[in-house]
């Protein structure tokens, strides 16, 4: 009985909401000036209220038949009110690009689909940005709490060092590469700054930490004899 007479309370409001808009005189889907995610379809001069999926919000000017969105690529303005959330476990909401519940985890999201949420992991070093939905660098995201205490190192024992690259210009160098301590031909990368990876030059070249890129041994003081007792690996020198 209960579920009937709220049912029936619900209908009526939609109903007296959807009398009191005036639609244009053209045919189409019009916001609400309070809510964000409710519009209405205004047919022959006749106003029907509408809610976008829980999660997403209505901006009319999208150029297409469903016109609701991600609330990160709408502006909504002073349309602030919406509609009660229909959370689950992982989803605040039923639709839309949620942080992990767990605060000082800043490296996955969830994308929820109608209550079904993926888990999404950010590429290492950095952070889910909830109002842009998008993973960015941590200055970015401007998260507090995060746990970036996990260290990825090596089987050699290498880790990336703390301090950030810059080119020429003074640009952050993404994914900075260092010299291997003992052996000239290998290198390392670490990938945005945090993931390291063992990489090598070809046969018969070195890697020239000054221009951070693989070079003739005679090039790199401390190197040029790294192939003397391996002829038959220094590389053929072109016509």
């Amino acid at each position: 009985m209960r579920f009937f007479v709220l049912t029936t309370l619900l209908a009526t409001a939609a109903l007296t909401s959807a009398q009191s808009f005036k639609c244009p005189p053209k045919d189409g889907q019009y916001e609400d000036s309070i809510q964000c995610d409710k519009f209405y379809n205004c047919v022959d001069g006749v106003a029907t209220e509408k809610l976008c999926p829980d999660g997403l919000v209505f901006d009319q000017l999208i150029r297409k038949i469903n016109k609701c969105d991600q609330p990160f690529n709408i502006d909504c303005g002073d349309r602030t009110e919406l509609q009660p959330p229909k959370s689950s476990k992982l989803c605040p909401r039923r639709n839309g690009f949620f942080a992990h519940p767990e605060p000082q985890v800043c490296n996955i999201f969830y994308n929820c689909i109608e209550g079904d949420a993926t888990e999404i992991k950010c590429t290492n070093g950095l952070h889910f940005d909830e109002y842009s939905g998008t993973c960015v660098w941590p200055t970015a995201a401007g998260r507090q709490g995060c746990d970036d205490s996990k260290v990825h190192t090596l089987k050699d024992g290498f880790e990336c060092p703390k301090v950030e690259q810059t080119d020429a210009n003074g640009q952050l160098i993404v994914h900075p590469k260092f010299a291997h301590p003992s052996d000239c031909q290998r290198f390392y990368v670490c990938l945005n700054g945090q993931e390291p990876r063992d990489l090598g030059c070809q046969v018969g070249e070195v890697y020239n930490e000054e221009t951070q890129r693989c070079d003739a041994p005679e090039n790199v003081p401390g190197c040029e004899d790294w192939y003397k007792d391996e002829p038959s690996s220094k590389p053929t020198k072109k016509a």
